[in-house]
């Protein structure tokens, strides 16, 4: 319950730090978003039951279903962040900005449903042919780069509470050393930092202040607005922002079937189409319904089965989850719990996502899962930088990036095409090694001329601001659509250095002593 609230929390809390109105996001956004975790979880908590009937086991324990944590990250820094930003930029007043970028949003969590439900039945076939190093390997990067490390700037933002509650969560959970009475981690690092936050609100000059919550709107109407479906007509804006949310969606896939995988283990054998059905269709409804974070179960089940869970936390969770957002006293727990005290639930998050990205991917592939953490590491590196150019305090001082020395623009320049589309790098520079580990030169070929066919267009590597699409060559009448010259040259080199790469390995394919090594994955060594 508190990982799915402390995600409705992210979720506002990055919205706000573009400037999106808190208002519109509790009103709008979380509602469908909450209630795709309603269904998803209901639907776990039945089949929970189904299952302990057909096998006479009274033990079954119900999968664990919640808002995705990479997505939240993912989906609003380079999803709803940018295209509210550019609605902005483009003239358009906060609220209008606001229903563009929620219109984005819609579509990239219904279109993530249809995809989830289009390979539910393939699930299998999708495993087999993008090895884990690839998927989980950019699942890894998000996981350590952005939800381990962005949290910690809240929590030691306020270090006496934030550092407390991240002992407290990361000793229990990790270290597996339980509080007195066997209170779950979480709940104590609530309980216990939360206090001492709060007694630092009393204390004068601490720089604590008790919080000003706006009124609460109950049982907010606005959400279903997206059943008009007006977003329809906003497809052509979203169109560029598929490519980002795609890869999340199917790293769900993934992480759909790992976590059936570990419950299988454990003793209770669901069937794997049937929870990323379940999943998929958790997630278009809440598209269909404003929301904009998918559902996907949760890394966990062995753990809660060996704390005793069956089925009602699943359906605890459904009912507040689902409550707080449609019932509207989400808006209480936005402004009334302590953000460092449950943003350490997130880093544990992070690392739990990391541990398991290794632990689920052959040895022999863990530099490939390694190396699908450099570009998640310059989408870090230019974070900062890229905030402090885009504040207003520096618009009316004719400074921006084409100030700074050449080298450093130069820099610049390469970081943020290397951070565009960093999800999808991620994945393809994995996927490649892994192959190249395992002495398949060809296919790692032909990943790399996928690669080149992706950075041709944009959808990896853009050097244009908001990761936006283009095309390389084209008639003046398509505009801002056909690179700049400077921008091709670049563009046009990493596609060529791809291709140059491939032709590479796919040559050293034929030599004797690859061809003969091949690696077989049966083979006792893998």
């Amino acid at each position: 319950m508190l990982d799915n609230i402390v995600g409705l929390l992210l979720m506002v809390a990055l919205l706000s730090g573009f400037g999106f109105p808190t208002d519109f996001a509790v009103s709008r956004m979380v509602p469908g978003t909450a209630l795709g975790v309603l269904v998803g979880d209901l639907a776990f908590f039945f089949l929970a039951f189904r299952l302990a009937r057909k096998t006479g086991n009274r033990d079954v324990t119900a999968m664990p279903l919640g808002l995705d944590t990479p997505s939240t990250y993912g989906i609003v820094l380079f999803v709803l962040g940018p295209s509210y930003l550019q609605g902005v930029e483009a003239g358009l007043d906060s609220i209008d900005a606001a229903y563009r970028t929620w219109y984005i949003g819609i579509w990239c969590i219904v279109l993530s449903g249809v995809l989830k439900l289009a390979l539910a039945p393939i699930t299998q076939w999708v495993q087999r042919v993008v090895p884990r190093a690839g998927l989980l390997g950019s699942l890894a990067a998000i996981a350590l780069v952005l939800i381990s490390f962005f949290p910690l700037t809240e929590i030691l933002g306020h270090p006496l509470p934030g550092l407390l509650a991240l002992v407290i969560v990361l000793t229990t959970l990790v270290a597996k050393i339980p509080l007195p009475g066997r209170t779950p981690g979480t709940l104590g690092a609530l309980l216990v930092a939360g206090t001492v936050y709060y007694l630092l609100c009393f204390v004068e000059g601490s720089g604590y202040h008790l919080p000003s919550p706006e009124p609460i709107a109950w049982f907010p109407k606005e959400w279903m607005e997206s059943y008009s479906l007006t977003w329809m007509a906003a497809l052509p804006d979203a169109l560029a922002y598929l490519p980002i949310a795609f890869p999340f969606a199917i790293g769900t896939i993934v992480g759909g079937i790992d976590c059936t995988e570990s419950a299988a283990a454990a003793g209770d054998r669901y069937d794997t189409r049937m929870v990323i059905g379940v999943e998929g269709i958790a997630t278009l409804l809440a598209g269909l319904s404003g929301g904009v974070i998918q559902t996907t179960p949760y890394i966990g089940h062995p753990a809660y089965k060996a704390m005793g869970g069956r089925a009602a936390y699943t359906l605890a969770t459904a009912l507040l989850v689902g409550s707080a957002g449609l019932v509207g006293y989400f808006g209480l727990l936005n402004a009334w719990i302590p953000k460092p005290v449950v943003f350490p639930i997130l880093v544990f998050i992070g690392l739990e996502i990391t541990a398991q990205s290794f632990l689920a991917t052959p040895r022999r592939h863990y530099a490939a899962v390694a190396l699908a953490c450099l570009p998640a590491l310059a989408f870090l590196a230019m974070s900062v930088p890229g905030r402090i150019l885009s504040d207003p305090a520096l618009q009316g001082l004719d400074f921006s990036a084409d100030s700074l020395d050449g080298l450093l623009q130069k820099d610049m320049i390469t970081l943020g095409m290397l951070s565009n589309g960093f999800i999808l790098t991620s994945l393809l520079w994995a996927w490649c090694l892994a192959a190249a580990i395992d002495r398949r030169l060809r296919l790692a070929g032909v990943v790399f001329v996928v690669a080149a066919g992706l950075t041709l267009f944009g959808i990896i590597h853009s050097p244009l601001p908001g990761n936006r699409l283009f095309v390389p060559f084209g008639p003046d009448a398509w505009g801002e659509m056909v690179l700049g010259a400077e921008d091709r040259k670049r563009v046009l080199e990493f596609v060529a250095g791809y291709l140059v790469s491939a032709g590479a390995l796919l040559a050293w394919s034929f030599y004797p002593a690859v061809a003969a090594s091949e690696f077989d994955p049966t083979s006792s060594a893998s």
